[in-house]
């Protein structure tokens, strides 16, 4: 039976554009780049700027436009020709903005406006790390906030935001009816000021936060910080940013890993999915002449792990490289590959909001790739989710290296 190709053709008042979810070739034929929520705050934004009502500008001196959390750069893409900020804390998002510019022929001339070396100009792109200390001339007439899975990263923008937004800024959220929870609504008459719903629409609705007129910022409860203990029994200060995985106590996974992981001297280790860098801080305990490679799609886990190797091995920074990448896409297609000896994999099981194996099965294929000769791969995960299956596909076979009755430890070597 021939498989349907996935929808990528946006048609919306008398609109049309061409959007993937990135990387094309891995998603599922069900999935497309954009959903009811970003149908309703277009359908939104369209009806006042048609009638006049909101003025945005396209240079930094006006009142502009930005977008939080833009799945697949749908938004930005509608938006490109009111020169947005678009933030998000997905390189993966950034990629597909990137990717769906240029099928749309939305790219401008200008060299201005990239990020990680990729062009998304006339679009203004800020990682979520970078929006914490941003501040722009002039305060944004439009704040769009696609609500994000992770309650705690929708916190920690309201509060980035408190900085430049007046009375004057609109403040819509977008999202499934699911995603709308009491908790999230709280957040907004929390940080921004009183807050209402538009009715639902396609199981979607808009948020309306009106800013006090005081608004003073905040202060973060990010990092969140724990302890835990080394392979080795010593102390590891853990910093979590507010969309970093397990930010409040470390995972099962990533203990049980901690329990029986054994690096070498001379590894070149990779922490695949670091999220706060824990198993490749637990690296540099177990080998301090390891050099490790933490790789993570998203920037505030970067820079978690990054504060991470501060905390605790300050001296070995230089040792350390943290790398924005889907899978290990941006260390298979570096000219010098590195030789990496070791991989540390505690595969995510979801893309957004959507619930998917293709992130694992790329991260073992990109591992076996950039392996050398005889490199290890060492997988944690859910025995339900039987990683062993594709491993003996990729590799031939795969070693139990412990395992309790929830989750299990996987090794295999390239040959």
């Amino acid at each position: 039976m021939q498989q349907t190709p996935m929808n990528t053709e946006f048609i919306f008042a008398d609109r049309q554009l061409s959007l993937i979810r990135y990387p094309e070739k891995h998603q599922h034929v069900s999935l497309q780049a954009w959903d009811s929520a970003d149908e309703l705050v277009i359908e939104h934004l369209e009806s006042l700027l048609s009638e006049n009502e909101l003025s945005i500008g396209d240079n930094e001196s006006t009142p502009s436009l930005m977008i939080f959390n833009d799945d697949f750069g749908a938004l930005g893409c509608w938006f490109s020709h009111l020169a947005p900020y678009w933030v998000s804390d997905s390189y993966i998002s950034l990629r597909s903005l990137h990717e769906n510019l240029k099928a749309n022929s939305l790219l401008s001339a200008s060299e201005g406006s990239c990020t990680q070396e990729l062009k998304t100009s006339p679009v203004k792109t800020l990682t979520s790390v970078e929006s914490a200390s941003f501040k722009p001339a002039c305060a944004p007439a439009v704040v769009v906030i696609k609500v994000p899975r992770a309650l705690a990263l929708l916190e920690q923008q309201l509060i980035d935001l408190q900085a430049y937004i007046t009375p004057e800024t609109q403040v819509i959220a977008t999202g499934k009816v699911k995603a709308i929870t009491k908790s999230a609504l709280n957040l907004f008459e929390k940080y921004i000021g009183p807050t209402t719903t538009s009715l639902a629409k396609k199981k979607s609705r808009l948020i309306f936060a009106t800013p006090r007129d005081s608004l003073k910022q905040a202060t973060s409860p990010y990092p969140t910080r724990w302890q835990c203990k080394s392979t080795m029994g010593a102390a590891l200060i853990i910093d979590n940013l507010a969309n970093t995985f397990a930010r409040q106590s470390l995972d099962i996974g990533a203990r049980i890993m901690l329990e029986h992981m054994t690096v070498s001297a001379n590894d070149v280790v990779v922490d695949l999915g670091c999220g706060n860098g824990v198993l490749g801080v637990n690296a540099l305990s177990l080998a301090p002449d390891a050099k490790v490679i933490f790789v993570d799609e998203s920037y505030m886990a970067l820079e978690s792990a990054r504060l991470n190797v501060l905390n605790n091995f300050p001296d070995k920074i230089e040792q350390c490289e943290f790398v924005a990448s889907n899978c290990l896409e941006t260390l298979l297609n570096r000219e010098n590959k590195p030789a990496v000896t070791k991989i540390l994999c505690n595969p995510p099981f979801h893309q957004q909001n959507a619930i998917t194996d293709h992130i694992a099965w790329q991260m073992f294929t990109d591992s076996r790739d950039l392996l050398v000769k005889s490199g290890h791969l060492v997988v944690v995960g859910n025995r339900h989710l039987e990683y062993h299956i594709k491993l003996k596909k990729l590799f031939g076979g795969a070693k139990v290296l412990a395992s309790d009755k929830k989750f299990v430890i996987l090794g295999t070597a390239k040959r």
